[in-house]
């Protein structure tokens, strides 16, 4: 989901140390449609992040493929992102070139920051799904280094290693096709993509083709969305956690929506109508590339670290969801975030952190996702609920 065409919803800033601990991503999921999912420790150690593992190889070759593994899945932003750091240059991943013929780069906005680098050209398996052709971002590749006024100025810290992105890259898997869609075809301002000849670099409008493209629907079957399944978390955290990614919506056996709600979005960025203690949050939004509940400050106690709330006693809450049609009531806990890492050294999943944000704003991140089946249907495509965009669970 795009907070809007340009500003896509990861909130990497937000992310806190869990320190201690250990583990790894988890055992493939033997299915062909579904991907193993994976939250505990990255390379930063941070808390309640969604990780699964990416092979990206040169465009029609079987065996010139590389594993990328700790990539953050994010259904809150559109296309794959992987540090150039982490790229075997022996693949020789194309470049993709704008309008002139020159190298087309790309400034990825997200809240607290962005990601500057070129836009390659990879065949990327997911599970064993296969996206052939498709326009990726290296971020922080070496070749391109000077990052123009007209992305730096935008705000934010330049997240070029795994320790500021907390993973090795970022899945996009949102509710659309492409990371900027018709805005970025017509306008250069405020730069999203640019054509670059040695240092200097243009912003330019980029064809949906161009674009940084959401996986998913480059797949010649489960291309209609994915579901993200995790299993609960108790209060007081876990210290791993281990789920499926799995793509398509009722197109197999295992992604079938039964009695799932469904809450459509407004179409043009996917946001829908919070409403919590007769308040209502109008830019709502899912998100797995956040790593808490993040929503206008209702009255309960900020943490030291402003970024969490910390209120006396664990608040037990209900909130209402409202779609441009559907709605569905979800109950959610707001624990001590202090107190929560304290007592609980080493352990990477939280159902109930929650942090303050704008007052209109009601991020459902990680915690959301927590023994639920959620269902993220894409912008245009058909699914048994309807053409998405919605989300259902």
């Amino acid at each position: 989901m795009s907070k809007s065409a340009l500003i896509t919803s990861l909130t990497v800033s937000l992310l806190v140390c869990a320190c201690g601990g250990g583990g790894g991503d988890s055992a493939p999921v033997s299915v062909p449609n579904a991907q193993a999912l994976f939250v505990g420790p990255g390379p930063a150690n941070n808390v309640n992040l969604l990780f699964t593992t990416v092979e990206i190889c040169t465009p029609g070759s079987a065996s010139a493929c590389q594993s990328i593994d700790h990539v953050l899945v994010d259904t809150g932003s559109s296309g794959l992102r992987i540090l150039a750091s982490v790229v075997d240059p022996s693949l020789s991943l194309p470049q993709q070139t704008g309008a002139s013929g020159r190298p087309l780069v790309e400034c990825g906005q997200f809240v607290v920051g962005f990601v500057w680098g070129p836009v390659k050209i990879a065949d990327v398996r997911i599970a064993q799904e296969l996206a052939r052709s498709t326009p990726i971002q290296l971020i922080a590749d070496p070749a391109f280094p000077l990052v123009p006024a007209n992305c730096s100025s935008m705000g934010g810290t330049a997240l070029n290693t795994a320790e500021l992105i907390g993973a090795n890259g970022v899945l996009g898997v949102s509710m659309f096709a492409q990371d900027c869609g018709a805005t970025c075809e017509g306008i250069t301002s405020p730069g999203v993509y640019f054509e670059c000849a040695g240092s200097s670099c243009q912003a330019t409008p980029a064809s949906l083709a161009q674009q940084l493209q959401n996986p998913v629907t480059l797949f010649t079957q489960n291309n209609n969305g994915v579901v993200i399944d995790l299993p609960s978390v108790a209060p007081g955290g876990a210290r791993t956690v281990t789920g499926s990614l799995i793509f398509g919506i009722g197109t197999q056996g295992n992604n079938a929506m039964g009695s799932a709600q469904v809450i459509r979005v407004n179409p043009t960025n996917g946001v829908f109508t919070t409403v919590l203690n007769n308040t209502s949050y109008g830019n709502s939004f899912i998100d797995s590339g956040s790593n808490a509940l993040y929503f206008g400050n209702p009255g309960i106690p900020a943490c030291s670290n402003p970024d969490f709330f910390c209120p006396g006693a664990t608040q037990i809450l209900s909130a209402t969801l409202h779609g441009t049609s559907g709605s569905a009531s979800v109950n959610f806990s707001v624990a001590n975030a202090e107190a929560l890492f304290s007592n609980n050294p080493g352990f990477f999943a939280f159902s109930d952190l929650a942090g303050p944000n704008a007052s209109d704003t009601f991020d459902w991140g990680l915690p959301f996702f927590f023994g639920r089946k959620v269902f993220i249907a894409i912008a245009g495509q058909d699914t048994p609920a309807g053409v998405g965009p919605y989300v259902a669970f």
